[in-house]
């Protein structure tokens, strides 16, 4: 693939110093290491290393590929290193764990690279960080994987089903037990494999508000994007292989913005009407407010609520480029109430914080949070239904959304809820991909395509 001016990095940095070379397997490892040490985030992490060197896209997807793979495959990698390694994983330097991790997720699954390449790339990894010895030890392990891989004869997972799917699709055993509780071992096993897709596309939602999904294709298109309308939603594109989305023209000229397909379901549900007066309550980044301003005809009033300053900046910034002036974004705990908005609102969306099992598949690194980690989300979910409640005037809607799976983050909160407050009645909307819904539906990804997300429409009885 040719590179045009525009996509061609800078080579200097600020002041004038030349930028290192950007080097693909070594910002992976760099960006696993920052996660396994700090538990940073690793693309937050990539961005970085991007950012202080000549990085070409095709070293940047093959990064990003890496990390995402390594995060998506780890315990099955380890499964496979730990089938062809004298020394017991856990006695291993970490970095030299990261670099099999790596360089046996390229073995494995990304049939482009030859396995000699990537054996060889892993002991050069080795002999720059880590101990002179350790080049040996990652060159026998390697060339092990690499002929077991082409001969078919890779060690097979064995035990319960728990701990086969674990280790296989590498999510924690709590998590897949609470997947087979919720959806049978087969159910669970289909989420589990979508969670790991290597299929890497962005969704963004059209501004109609500006623009028309036939001209952001074509606009895509000009830019050497690969594109495509979303199945389920006119105004909703998928694109594969668009690098850095705020390069593009669309994105500058505010005809997108990122959004799943889940979310703005969510806002269709909610059906937010021209003229009227919506709350987010938990409203950073902005796509819900985007969506409902655009479904009003940018005309009414949304307040975006969040608790932290910085990022409000962000919705502001998103509104301003889209040509969206009906949005108010406030600096406010949604889960304490505000008698200045006491029964006022038409739609009261409640997106609250949550575990983000449902977009694993994006963020593969949330697997890793541990049951521990979500214990409190109940509580602080449902303080902040209750609080957002009391904005909804009478025969108004009240719409609580996650981007989570689990019960208890979903059904049970609502079941509490209208148990708490009999103001509050189940109501039934209608979404493209599930049709009518009698008042609460969980998508998932290995059915609808979409994140795991959480819809529940409620109706403040008059």
């Amino acid at each position: 693939m040719a590179i045009n001016d525009r996509m061609k990095p800078s080579n200097k940095r600020r002041g004038g110093a030349k930028a290192p070379r950007f080097d693909a397997r070594e910002a992976a490892l760099k960006a696993l290491g920052a996660f396994r040490r700090k538990g940073a985030w690793p693309d937050l992490a990539l961005s970085s290393l991007i950012a202080d060197s000549v990085a070409a896209p095709l070293d940047i997807a093959l990064a990003t590929q890496i990390v995402n793979g390594v995060l998506q495959n780890m315990a099955l990698c380890d499964h496979y290193a730990a089938g062809f390694s004298s020394s017991a994983l856990n006695k291993l330097e970490p970095q030299v764990l990261d670099i099999l991790r790596l360089s046996i997720f390229q073995i494995v699954f990304l049939t482009k690279i030859p396995h000699s390449a990537a054996v060889n790339e892993g002991v050069a990894l080795s002999k720059k960080h880590s101990n002179p010895r350790a080049a040996g030890y990652v060159n026998a392990v390697l060339r092990k994987v690499a002929d077991a891989a082409a001969s078919g004869s890779l060690p097979n997972v064995s035990g319960g089903v728990d701990h086969r799917l674990s280790i296989e699709y590498s999510h924690p055993v709590w998590l897949v037990r609470e997947f087979c509780g919720l959806l049978g071992n087969d159910g669970a096993e289909a989420l589990l494999s979508a969670n790991n897709s290597l299929e890497n596309h962005v969704t963004a939602q059209v501004n109609t508000l500006r623009c028309d999904t036939g001209t952001v294709l074509k606009l895509l298109e000009n830019d050497g994007v690969d594109a495509s309308r979303n199945s389920l939603l006119d105004d909703c594109v998928e694109m594969r292989g668009a690098g850095s989305i705020n390069r593009l023209d669309v994105f500058k000229k505010g005809y997108i913005y990122i959004q799943d397909v889940a979310a703005k379901l969510a806002v269709m549900a909610a059906n937010p009407k021209k003229g009227g007066f919506v709350v987010d309550g938990c409203a950073a980044p902005g796509g819900k407010s985007f969506t409902a301003a655009i479904s009003m005809g940018n005309s009414g009033r949304i307040a975006a609520f969040d608790n932290k300053k910085s990022k409000l900046q962000h919705i502001e910034t998103g509104a301003k480029r889209m040509g969206i002036d009906i949005i108010e974004a406030i600096n406010k705990d949604a889960s304490v109430p505000d008698d200045e908005f006491q029964g006022t609102a038409d739609v009261v969306i409640a997106d609250v914080p949550c575990s983000g099992f449902g977009v694993i598949r994006k963020k593969p690194e949330i697997r890793y949070k541990s049951e521990a980690d979500i214990t409190g989300l109940p509580e602080v979910q449902r303080r902040i239904l209750a609080s957002l409640s009391g904005y909804v005037k009478p025969g108004g809607t009240l719409l609580y959304s996650t981007c989570t799976v689990l019960r208890r983050e979903n059904e049970d909160v609502i079941e509490w809820f209208l148990k708490m407050d009999g103001r509050f009645a189940m109501e039934g909307f209608s979404i493209p991909g599930v049709g009518q819904v009698s008042g609460a539906v969980t998508l998932w990804p290995h059915i609808h395509g979409t994140d795991g997300f959480f819809i529940c429409k409620l109706k403040r009885l008059e």
